[in-house]
């Protein structure tokens, strides 16, 4: 009789790994493990793709605006290049005669389904399939997910929502792409999810730039050691003369003294964007770090499954993260208080796929030291709100004045934090709470009157818009960059946790967005490339709320409550609407060529020399003369060539430099230096230390 086999399909070795150690596949072949009636490989991310437009018909390996649209009636896969061997064995295992049933282990979300349902269509599998779903990689957790496997067939409406989301993007990727490209002489990458991003990004920079900052002035008075303020005057005369007349009348009328007890309750769990978010305020991670740290912990059987949009746990897991609670004490030193309400974090109804982020029970036997620097900070983020999470609401006190002085009201106000409660966890502070941590004493009622000791003038300047860091643009991407989508929509913004962290990558690796700033804080901002192409490109493609009403759509077809038919006539109609209606923006040629600063001549032939994102060039394109910013000579003196010192160079032919340190001995000097031109333009340097010292 035949040994019936279950063959195991994970998403990466590491998983496979994790897999096989607790089904006890001790044998190791070529791209597999195997044993006890089991046979376990892997993906290598996605082995199967869609095709490229060019095998549907020759023509479109030329890009052409009268080829479009592109909308295949059947869509076609191929077998990645790269991982063609390994797509071949597991084509080979399906096939096996004692193969007898196929389990998708990859991850348990969209794209997870997508990845194995691709390989399984396209090896021709017919097995039965089944389905393992589980949110952490701990033994126990697998041991358990194998007892319940879950019918294949139950998650077709998953598998149904990730062809939509794959088609879609390849349908909109694809036409929109080389019709703006084909339209304006330039590459201008286009994305269902991409360009809606971009398009806040360049939003917030116009209203910077639109942004006039305005002086104003508010008179305060003082009395009682108290200091009470007014409202926003324009004229620095009036408030003056304001602030005067209120000194002589000397008096002000209480009409308001009011002193309140409040609660701030505990935040909720982690899910992966506010852990995204919190990361990159706390310790400046892009959201793509925090992803790769987060995956690689869960990998690691430390973090349960990131890629989750749940805040809760399930109604059966207080056990669990009363004991999880109790071993984060002991190895992380996180201080857990002593009233603790687990109740509010347990909510079966509001777990869809996966469960809030939380440590795991393997920690109690890792040594946390020996982890990445970064993996430590995200373990102990998440280790840190769960304590926070299941802790007393922080209590604090509110205070609350007015008085009136010649027909106008003046204002105190102050926070007292009493019990901190959940905020005793990790001593985080209130920024709105007194740094006396005082309660002000309001030694006066409504109708009593204050004498007014002394007066004086504020003065103030309104303040711009921030451009976005990782973490605002991240909550933007969640809202759609507005209040447009429904509260109670389920999925409202743009993209998906798992997804969003992708998205901005992009952009930055195609060159739309850039990341300026400190280490600490990192701003993301469009570059001309990305302000040109959100210029030119219509309301229907960069509209955030349409966008978002798409991903609501896919979550729909996921609980089969819209249509995928449906869902993909609505996509291609909105791109034959592009192509019909698109009329090209007049004088565009102009937006596309950004006009730069000169910083001086060049030495060689004497043309404008303006500074890119990688140097300082002649704007003379016969010229070769060019100043690279990643400079070996400067590298070789342990300094960068800025453009402070480009500007020196090409004003004055030389630069000093200060502390100069040397790679062969290490020690620093000044020097200064000499910038000349060989016969061809290319830039020569020399160290002159009669005028720089050594």
């Amino acid at each position: 009789m035949t040994a019936m086999i279950n063959l195991v399909v994970a998403e990466k070795p590491s998983v496979a790994q994790s897999i096989g150690k607790v089904l006890g596949c001790t044998g190791r072949q070529d791209g597999y493990l195997e044993g006890n009636g089991y046979l376990v490989s892997w993906c290598v991310g996605h082995l199967v793709e869609l095709a490229e437009p060019e095998t549907y018909d020759s023509k479109y390996e030329k890009w052409k605006k009268e080829d479009l649209p592109i909308i295949p009636d059947i869509f076609k896969y191929q077998v990645a290049a790269s991982t063609k061997k390994q797509f071949q064995i597991l084509k080979d295992l399906m096939n096996r005669d004692d193969v007898t049933v196929v389990t998708n282990a990859c991850d348990a979300g969209r794209e997870g389904e997508l990845i194995f349902r691709l390989v399984y269509d396209k090896a021709g599998c017919k097995k039965p399939m089944k389905r393992l779903w589980i949110s952490s990689m701990e033994d126990e957790a697998i041991r358990n997910g194998f007892d319940n496997l879950a019918d294949g067939k139950d998650y077709d409406r998953l598998y149904e929502a990730a062809l939509c989301r794959e088609r879609a993007d390849w349908i909109v990727g694809i036409n929109a792409t080389r019709f703006f490209t084909c339209s304006y002489g330039q590459t201008l990458n286009v994305g269902r999810v991409m360009t809606p991003t971009l398009a806040l990004t360049v939003e917030r920079e116009a209203q910077i730039r639109a942004f006039k900052s305005e002086d104003f002035y508010q008179v305060q008075l003082e009395g009682n050691d108290l200091i009470f303020t007014g409202e926003r005057i324009p004229d620095k005369a009036e408030a003056d003369d304001l602030a005067e007349k209120c000194r002589i009348e000397g008096k002000a009328v209480v009409t308001k003294a009011d002193i309140s007890e409040k609660l701030e309750n505990a935040p909720a769990l982690f899910e992966l964007t506010s852990l995204q978010r919190e990361a990159n305020k706390r310790y400046g991670f892009t959201a793509q770090q925090t992803l790769d740290y987060a995956q690689s912990l869960y990998e690691k059987k430390l973090l349960t499954y990131p890629r989750t949009d749940s805040r809760f746990l399930t109604d059966d897991m207080e056990t669990t993260a009363s004991s999880i609670l109790g071993i984060i004490e002991n190895k992380l030193s996180i201080k857990v208080t002593d009233e603790l309400n687990f109740k509010k974090i347990l909510n079966s109804k509001k777990v869809s796929d996966h469960h809030a982020i939380i440590p795991t029970e393997t920690l109690r036997s890792t040594d946390v030291e020996a982890l990445p620097e970064g993996e430590k900070k995200i373990l102990q983020l998440a280790a840190t709100r769960l304590a926070e999470s299941v802790s007393a609401p922080c209590k604090y006190k509110e205070t609350v004045a007015e008085v009136s002085c010649l027909g106008k009201t003046y204002t105190l106000k102050g926070k007292y934090i009493a019990d901190p409660g959940w905020r005793s966890v990790a001593n985080t502070k209130d920024k709105d709470s007194d740094e006396d941590s005082r309660v002000i004493i309001l030694d006066f009622k409504a109708g009593d009157t204050v004498a007014i000791d002394k007066t004086s003038v504020k003065a103030g300047k309104t303040t711009p818009p921030k451009s976005y860091t990782e973490d605002t643009l991240l909550s933007a991407m969640e809202k759609a960059g507005c209040d447009e989508i429904p509260d109670e929509a389920e999925r409202k913004g743009l993209g998906t946790p798992a997804t969003r962290a992708g998205v901005i990558e992009k952009l930055v690796r195609i060159g739309f967005l850039e990341r300026r700033g400190d280490k600490k804080t990192k701003y993301l901002v469009p570059t001309h490339k990305g302000e040109t192409l959100i210029t030119v490109i219509p309301e229907s493609i960069q509209s955030a709320s349409m966008t978002a009403d798409w991903e609501q759509k896919l979550l729909e077809i996921e609980k089969g409550s819209y249509d995928a038919d449906a869902f993909m006539i609505e996509i291609t109609q909105m791109i034959r609407n592009l192509l019909d209606t698109y009329r090209i923006v007049p004088d565009a040629e102009v937006l596309m060529h950004p006009v730069y600063e000169p910083l001086g001549k060049c030495p060689h032939c004497g043309s404008n020399v303006v500074e890119k994102s990688k140097g300082f060039f002649c704007e003379n394109k016969d010229c070769k003369f060019a100043l690279w910013k990643d400079n070996r000579f400067f590298d070789s003196l342990s300094k960068k060539l800025t453009k402070q010192i480009a500007v020196q160079l090409l004003t004055d032919g030389k630069a000093k430099l200060k502390k100069c340190r040397s790679v062969k001995t290490g020690k620093t000097y000044d020097t200064t230096v000499v910038l000349s031109t060989t016969d061809n333009g290319q830039p020569q340097f020399t160290l002159d230390f009669a005028k720089g010292g050594k």
